[in-house]
Formats: structure tokens, C-alpha cells, sequence
């Protein structure tokens, strides 16, 4: 079968999906949530990407995310990657951990209610799933972002953006009686879907786009235009290596170094390994990309540097 063709530009909304290998759990405990959410966060943090929900289930996620910069294939890449190598790494195993490519639905973010029916249909499925028993609530199932709207403080994460769901559901404000209305419509919702005259969310499912006959053309439009082109991904790399740079010449200037000093220190010293972490914490840059850069010897060297600067009480 044909690949599905990712299209990206600044501003786009996307559906994405992915299961785990032969169906197999990606989740084995509420650890292992945890360690996806943070790794998400990680992402958000690199890319830029805001998140307006996500529900995460045994054996895959949902996440629907708005990219301010055209990078969706390179932040998947690192999420997942990631993702797979540190759920290996705490369960001792190898190998694959999710089934194939990610599924990927266009959004159509113009306001008229396609981005509430998506997230929607993400919030909805512990409900669907029957994962939820009486007189347990969708508020009571924790490994969505539903009730992180009904909350603030810790249980938000920041990445998460609210004021687009919010306002297609014709909530104004984010306030204490924002939320309220927002529970007492989704309550509603749940209801509906309780009853089965719930919607068909088979555009949901399946297809590529969702949203208005001018949205799918304008999509098309794009997909003429660079039919037979390479895509952007070069081209992002090489903007994510200049941030890199301009990163490291900022970091140097504020250490008073030189940049012939990287060579003249030494490969652990702390302080390449504290512009070793930001790099790694702001950029999608490798392990040898930033071994080499900064003169650290052997990527696995540079991220044991990394790892003792971040485990030492001193370290602020």
C-alpha cells in the first residue's frame, strides 16, 4: 500500500495515533504514563508543539497537536524514538515498540467545531472503551487531558493549550466558571454518547483531513505544489542545527570562553556538560552531533557527563 503523504506547514493541527506492536501494551503501568507524558512534554519543549488533548489507553495513545512550525516529522521522530528507548531501557528489552508509521489526521482549525469533534472523540475514549464503571466519571480516568481542563496548578501540564476547545465549545473564559460550563457540556456529551445517538466518527477513524470542502482543497492545493519535491526535512535539520549553534555561541559568551577552548578542556568537564543538557533539552540535535561539537569524545561519554551533572546535589 502507498505511504500516507505527511503534509506540513506552519500552524497545522493533526490527529496522530499509534499502537503498539502486534497490538501489544506501550503501556505497562502508571510509570510508564508518566514517562510518555513527560516525553511528550520533552518534545513540545523542542519543537514548539501545543497540544490541545491527548488520552492515553493500554496499547496506544492520542494526541492532537498544533504546530507552529512546520515539523511534525521530525518531533514524531524524536517522540517515539525516544519514547521506545527509555521504555526499553526500564523494562530491559529491545527492539520495536510501536506498529508501523503513526496515523495522522488533518485538522481543520478554522473554528467550526472540526477540532472540538476531534478532541472530542480523544477525550471520549475511555467512555467508548468501557474502562470507566460505575459511578466512576470521564474526570476519574487520569491518563487524559480532560481533567487537566477542569484543573489548574500541577495537574496542567503547560504545554497543554486550552483557549481553542474552549472556544468551540462557547466557553469564554478559562476561570473557575469557565471549567464549570465546560464539565456540565462535556457531561452532556457523555450522555449522548451513552445513549448511541452519538455522532458517526468514522471521519474521525479514518481518512486523511477533516474539516470544510475549502480546507480539503487548500490541503490538495499543498500537495500539488510539492508533489515530486523533496520534503522540508533537510531543510528543518539545518534550522534546528543553527538554533543549536546560536545556542552554543550563547552559552560560550556567558562562560567567558573561547570557542578553542572546547578542544583545550576536558571532555567531562561540567560546564560542557551543562550546554550538553540544554542542547539536549531545547533542540532535537543527536548525542554525536553534541559530542562532536563540543569536543566530549564518545556520544555515550557526553551523556553520562550529562547524566552525573543532572544527579549531582549540586547541580541547581
Amino acid at each position: 500500500m502507498p505511504r500516507q503523504l505527511r503534509i506540513e506547514y506552519e500552524g497545522a493541527i493533526y490527529h496522530l495515533m499509534n499502537r503498539g506492536d502486534r497490538r501489544e501494551d506501550i503501556f505497562y503501568s502508571d510509570k510508564d504514563r508518566e514517562l510518555f507524558l513527560k516525553t511528550l512534554g520533552e518534545a513540545c519543549e523542542r519543537t514548539g508543539w501545543q497540544v490541545h488533548a491527548y488520552c492515553l489507553m493500554r496499547n496506544h495513545f492520542h494526541v492532537v497537536v498544533e504546530t507552529p512550525r512546520p515539523n511534525l516529522c521530525l518531533g514524531m521522530q524524536w517522540l517515539l524514538g525516544t519514547y521506545t528507548a527509555r521504555f526499553n531501557r526500564c523494562h530491559k528489552l529491545f527492539g520495536h515498540l510501536f506498529s508501523g508509521r503513526y496515523k495522522c489526521l488533518l485538522v481543520d482549525g478554522s473554528g467550526d467545531g472540526y477540532l472540538k469533534a476531534v478532541c472530542d472523540y480523544v477525550h471520549l475514549n475511555p467512555l467508548r472503551a468501557k474502562l470507566l464503571k460505575p459511578p466512576e466519571t470521564l474526570e476519574t480516568f487520569r491518563w487524559s487531558s480532560y481533567p487537566a481542563y477542569l484543573s489548574v496548578g500541577p495537574i496542567r501540564p503547560k504545554w497543554l493549550r486550552l483557549d481553542r476547545l474552549f472556544g468551540e465549545w462557547g466557553v469564554q473564559r478559562d476561570n473557575a466558571a469557565g471549567r464549570k460550563e465546560f464539565q456540565a457540556l462535556m457531561r452532556q456529551r457523555c450522555e449522548l454518547e451513552l445513549s448511541e445517538q452519538n455522532q458517526d466518527w468514522a471521519r474521525v477513524r479514518r481518512g486523511w483531513c477533516i474539516g470544510s470542502e475549502q480546507f480539503r482543497e487548500s490541503l490538495l492545493e499543498r500537495i500539488e505544489e510539492t508533489k515530486g519535491k523533496q520534503h522540508h526535512g533537510a531543510e528543518l535539520r539545518e534550522s534546528d542545527e543553527q538554533k543549536a549553534q546560536r545556542l552554543i555561541k550563547e552559552m560560550l559568551r556567558a562562560a567567558g570562553w573561547r570557542t578553542s577552548e572546547l578542544t583545550e578542556r576536558l571532555k567531562g568537564d561540567h560546564r560542557k556538560a551543562g550546554i550538553a543538557r540544554r542542547l539536549r533539552m531545547e533542540t532535537m540535535m543527536t548525542w554525536p552531533w553534541i559530542a562532536k561539537q563540543l569536543h566530549m569524545g564518545h556520544w555515550r561519554s557526553a551523556a553520562n557527563a550529562v547524566r552525573r551533572l543532572e544527579t549531582s546535589p549540586n547541580t541547581k
